[in-house]
C-alpha cells in the first residue's frame, strides 16, 4: 500500500521524505486555507519535493469551469494529479480530463455506487472518506471492502484511495482491506512506528549495554 500525506504543509512533506515514507501529496482547499499559503506555489513545491502524484483540486462546480481549472493546474508540474468532486459534473470533467492523459482523482466517496461511475469515467484514484463514515454511524472500512470487490469483479485499474484518516488503526484496516493508497496527515504516519513494548525493549537494551560499560564509536 502507498502512503500519501495529506497536508499544505511543505514543511511537513520535508521532514517525512527522509522515511521513505512518502509517495504522495494530497491536498483540499480546507488544508490550503489553514496554511496560508499560496495555493500554486504550494503545490509547485511540493510536486518538486515529491515524485510521485500530488492532488491538486479544483473549487468550480461547472464541468467547463472544473476542465479549465483542472488543465491549468496539471500545467503546474507533470505529475498533478487533478482532484473532482463525485458528482455528475465532476465526473463528466474526469472523463474529459483522462482522454487527454490529466490523471484525476475524484473525492468525496461515500457509496459503491459513487466508486463505479468514478472508475468508468477512467478515474485514476477514487477517495472514499472512511472518517466521515464513522462519523455517522456507518462503517466507513466497509465501503472500501466493498469498492474492492467491485474494482476486482470487473478489472477496474482505478486506484482506491483511502482517504479522511483519523489513526494508526484506520492505516491497518485499509490495508487489511486491500486500498491501493491510504492518505493520512504527517501525524499519523508518524504515528505507525509507535509501540509500547517497543520503547519498553529499547530502554532494556540501553540499560544493560550500559552495564557493559562498551562503545560502539
Amino acid at each position: 500500500m502507498k502512503f500519501f500525506v495529506d497536508t499544505a504543509e511543505v514543511a511537513e512533506i520535508k521532514a517525512l521524505i527522509p522515511t521513505g515514507l512518502v509517495d504522495g501529496v494530497t491536498t483540499n482547499p480546507s488544508l490550503v486555507a489553514k496554511s496560508g499559503r499560496d495555493f500554486r506555489e504550494m503545490i509547485a513545491e511540493a510536486c518538486a519535493l515529491v515524485p510521485g502524484p500530488v492532488s491538486a483540486e479544483v473549487t468550480a462546480l461547472e464541468t467547463e469551469k472544473m476542465l479549465a481549472e483542472g488543465r491549468s493546474l496539471a500545467r503546474i508540474a507533470k505529475n498533478v494529479v487533478v482532484k473532482l468532486p463525485l458528482t455528475l459534473n465532476g465526473i463528466a470533467a474526469c472523463k474529459a480530463l483522462t482522454e487527454e492523459g490529466i490523471k484525476t482523482n475524484v473525492t468525496l466517496c461515500f457509496s459503491v455506487n459513487q466508486a463505479l461511475i468514478a472508475a468508468k469515467a477512467g478515474a485514476t484514484y477514487i477517495s472514499p472518506f472512511i472518517g466521515r463514515l464513522d462519523d455517522i454511524g456507518q462503517d466507513g472500512m466497509e465501503l472500501i471492502r466493498e469498492i474492492r470487490a467491485v474494482y476486482d469483479n470487473y478489472g477496474f485499474a482505478t486506484n482506491i484511495l483511502a482517504a479522511s484518516i483519523r489513526s494508526p488503526q484506520h492505516m491497518r484496516e485499509s490495508a487489511l482491506a486491500g486500498a491501493d493508497v491510504a492518505t493520512a496527515p504527517p501525524g499519523v504516519i508518524k504515528a505507525l512506528a509507535n509501540h509500547p513494548l517497543t520503547d519498553k525493549g529499547i530502554e532494556t537494551f540501553l540499560a544493560d549495554w550500559a552495564k557493559t560499560g562498551q562503545k560502539i564509536l
